[in-house]
Order: C-alpha cells, then sequence, then structure tokens
C-alpha cells in the first residue's frame, strides 16, 4: 500500500505526486537519445576534419568520443 490508512486527502495527494513526478524521471532516464540526426551531422563533421566521406552506422556509438575513435572503421 502506498498511502497510509490514516493519510489525509492532502497527504494522499502529496505522496501521490511525488510517486508520480519519480516516476516519470525515472522513465526519462531510461530513454535512449535519437542518434538519427546527429547521425548525419557527424558525418558531416568527419568529411570536414578528415576530408573523406564516411557512412554512420545505425549502430555506431552515440557517444561523440567513442565514435570518433572508430571513424576508420567507418
Amino acid at each position: 500500500m502506498l498511502v497510509p490508512d490514516d493519510a489525509d486527502e492532502e497527504e494522499a495527494a502529496a505522496i501521490v505526486a511525488a510517486l508520480t513526478t519519480y516516476l516519470n524521471e525515472a522513465d526519462e532516464e531510461d530513454e535512449v537519445p535519437s542518434w538519427e540526426g546527429a547521425r548525419w551531422q557527424f558525418a558531416g563533421r568527419v568529411s570536414a576534419l578528415q576530408r573523406r566521406e564516411v557512412r554512420v552506422p545505425s549502430s555506431a556509438p552515440r557517444d561523440a568520443w567513442t565514435a570518433s575513435g572508430r571513424t576508420d572503421r567507418m
């Protein structure tokens, strides 16, 4: 039971609000950032810096530092 039996309406509402906020924040942390737009931007950056065209796979690491270390495989 999340709300004690002896809680008044204000206490119950505060408990429910706190739990809802907590659960919503936990859901947001589980989301993986999108790589689609950044993938093309990253390819353009590699093109500009390395003067070669690369195709960034969708399975490439989403972290730019990690991905930059793997441009030789792209």
